[in-house]
């Protein structure tokens, strides 16, 4: 442990030596010239001579300045998130965001005290185009389907009206604050409010992942809270750039938002077409990958990545695009590669995904130390206030009416944990830099950062504790096995024909519809015959070894509870359960008759009776039963107190416990006097009756006490 610190603070200090030879703007600094370079002009300007002599030894970093600098970022990124795993304790305390947070203010903190100046921030374009993408395929190619889909109305519901009420809410409640204060916030307009409420109410999916993966929530609550956030940045982006757009016009009219309100729909719909366009191309692709296996997992990232690019370069929805694009191309690409292909497809994306979080979550460290910061008490506290109001209230009403439609409502403490899980993050500080120079820009940046901080270390640090506070079911560790999901599918097939029949189409309708059609054309299309599954029951445990493969590896350590833990036994213990076990087992096996399919009507001749059962019995029920017995056998007939009585004993068995020998002669006395004292018509048996009875009672004693002996 202390290695590996140790070994950052080397790479710290190796990233600190390679910014001290540049400028703050990024150019190199003149004492760093090249020694080849020299003056031998007449008005002193540099000119390239020949040098004098061999070097054996020259260096010339600002050749490797860009990648060196970039692997020296990942590389102390990388063992800032070993040492966090190997820190003890502080795994279970502590997210895995706020320590890389920590690690990056720190660095960040020295630089800005080595240099003077603040330190390289993250630009938004360097998070757009190269830091998010990793992390939003990585969740859209291991997707749920099943979940999701089951989900997505509510996913939808909270996605895009809980995104507009909190913007719209946030919005006009800081311009009512501005307001009030007119004497520092005067000069923030309703538009600036706006677009301030539009990138603060950005739920970020990479915070939201960091945490609710340690806590091992269930799987409906990870799902709502994850396709939320995932499909919240999406609107959110999209509001951010029509705001921006609505504050470049000289004027805003009613038509104005009105096309604002199609181009909304035209973003969100058309980053769904070019992912789906892009992910069939990728699947069709792989189909013809059977001679160069090498290069198939090449094809996943770069059409993934290219549907992206494309969206964004059209200014559609770039997240909706390729979310869509791996969760369309993921059956088909699965089917056609090998397996060692899907293997090095699932390594490769966990590991840039991670690298991807672990930086951006070490550059918000890193950024937040900055000399643009602006102070309003009024403004970052309402911020901080309205924010957790403005999103419990949506939770809340928005569940109230999706919970009529949902045969599985979201129970309280799930909508609590989805209200208090709206974790800010790398989204909302990447759009505030884009904002337009305007004399409240330095405050907006500031407020965003105190949310992230407020949102990622204290909702983040408390969440978990929440969660095992309100007992919010857990997520089961077992994977699925090939019965329920056999089962599960038979179930869908039957509620779907129910629809059919009734003629409502609902989920199950339109998926079995699905699925017809994707095993009657897309499946024939997009997959290379000898990859064509010969049934459905092989592929669906095709699937579940692949699953259960990728759970190995990324299944968390099951949460063991400590009340579960008891003494071990004693070994005399083992055997006495092992003898009553086997005891009853072979007496079981006695009494259940064996029958075959072809002889399932038994012979009523057939004496059935057999030896009961082992268990706990008073001496007084043994001696009735032995009593009425003894009548029957005597006598032939029963009257019908007897037979009531005979009904009754019959219902009991014989305990194979031994009593104990000072206690034998007055559990046989308050036998007897319990037997005597049934029924008044008993009276009337003659002492020679009784004298057998008792007889009799005392020989079936010693019987059983031998036997146990025996055993």
């Amino acid at each position: 442990m202390a290695a590996l610190w140790t070994l950052s603070l080397l790479l710290s200090a190796s990233l600190l030596g390679c910014l001290a030879v540049t400028s703050p703007d990024g150019s190199p600094l003149p004492h760093n010239l090249p020694p080849s370079l020299g003056t031998n002009s007449s008005d002193g300007s540099l000119s390239v001579d020949l040098p004098m002599a061999l070097r054996v030894f020259s260096m010339d970093y600002h050749h490797v300045q860009a990648p060196f600098e970039i692997v020296l970022w990942i590389m102390l990124a990388s063992l800032a998130k070993l040492g966090f795993h190997w820190s003890g304790r502080v795994p279970a305390v502590v997210p895995e965001s706020c320590v890389l947070i920590m690690v990056g203010l720190l660095v960040g903190g020295v630089i800005y005290g080595v240099r003077h100046s603040a330190p390289p921030t993250l630009s938004a374009d360097a998070f757009f185009l190269f830091l998010l993408p990793p992390i939003v395929l990585d969740a859209g190619y291991f997707l749920p389907g099943r979940l999701f889909f089951e989900n997505l109305g509510t996913i939808l519901w909270y996605a895009v009206l809980g995104t507009l009420w909190n913007v719209l809410g946030i919005g006009l409640s800081l311009y009512g604050v501005c307001l009030l204060a007119q004497s520092s916030l005067g000069d923030v307009s309703l538009l600036h409010c706006l677009l301030f409420g539009s990138l603060i109410a950005a739920v970020d999916p990479v915070a939201v992942l960091s945490v609710f993966q340690e806590m091992q929530v269930n799987e409906q609550l990870h799902i709502l809270v994850f396709g939320e956030s995932l499909l919240n940045d999406a609107v959110t982006v999209v509001l951010y750039k029509l705001f921006e757009s609505f504050l470049r016009l000289p004027s805003v009219s009613g038509l104005d938002v009105l096309l604002g309100g199609c181009r909304v729909v035209v973003v969100g719909i058309g980053g769904l077409c070019v992912g789906l366009f892009f992910g069939l191309l990728a699947a069709l692709t792989s189909r013809f990958t059977s001679r160069a296996q090498v290069i198939a997992p090449l094809f996943v990232f770069l059409y993934s990545y290219l549907s992206y690019l494309t969206s964004e370069m059209l200014h559609l929805s770039g997240i909706m695009a390729i979310v869509t694009c791996a969760a369309t191309m993921k059956q088909y690409v699965e089917a056609n590669v090998s397996e060692r292909s899907n293997t090095s497809i699932q390594y490769f994306l966990k590991m840039w995904s991670s690298v991807s979080e672990t930086l951006i979550f070490i550059f918000l460290g890193v950024s937040t130390i900055q000399d643009i910061h602006m102070w309003s008490w009024p403004f970052v506290c309402s911020t901080l206030l309205l924010c957790l109001i403005w999103r419990a209230t949506g939770v809340l009403l928005l569940t109230a009416f999706v919970n009529k439609l949902r045969r599985n409502a979201v129970t309280f403490r799930d909508q609590f944990i989805i209200a208090y899980g709206g974790l800010r993050g790398a989204i909302c500080f990447s759009l505030v830099f884009l904002i337009d120079d305007f004399p409240k820009k330095r405050l907006f940046i500031t407020t965003t950062i105190v949310v992230i901080l407020f949102t990622v270390f204290v909702q983040g640090m408390t969440i978990k504790p929440l969660v095992e506070l309100l007992y919010v079911k857990r997520k089961k560790r077992a994977l699925p096995t090939l019965s329920e999901e056999i089962h599960s599918r038979l179930i869908d097939h039957l509620v779907a024909g129910i629809e059919d029949v009734v003629g409502y189409w609902g989920q199950h309708y339109w998926k079995d519809k699905f699925e017809q059609f994707n095993k009657k054309y897309l499946r024939r299309f997009l997959i290379r015959n000898d990859r064509q599954a010969s049934s459905s029951i092989l592929r669906v445990y095709q699937e579940l070894e692949r699953r259960e493969q990728r759970g190995v590896e990324e299944e968390a350590p099951p949460i063991v509870d400590p009340r579960s833990q008891g003494r071990p036994l004693l070994p005399e213990e083992m055997e006495s359960i092992r003898r009553i076990l086997s005891r009853n087992l072979q007496n079981f096996n006695n009494k259940t008759p064996a029958y075959s399919r072809h002889t399932l009507h038994q012979d009523t001749s057939v004496d059935r009776t057999r030896k009961p059962l082992y268990r706990h019995q008073s001496l007084g029920e043994r001696y009735s039963y032995n009593t009425i017995t003894h009548f029957q056998g005597e006598d032939g007939g029963l009257s019908e107190p007897q037979r009531v009585r005979t009904g009754l004993s019959r219902s009991h068995t014989v305990c194979s416990i031994s009593p104990r020998s000072t206690l034998l002669d007055s559990s046989v006395s308050a036998g007897l006097a319990q037997t005597r004292s049934t029924d008044p018509r008993e009276d009337l048996v003659s002492p020679r009756h009784q004298e057998t009875v008792e007889r009799a009672a005392r020989k079936h004693l010693s019987f059983v006490l031998e036997n146990e002996k025996q055993q």
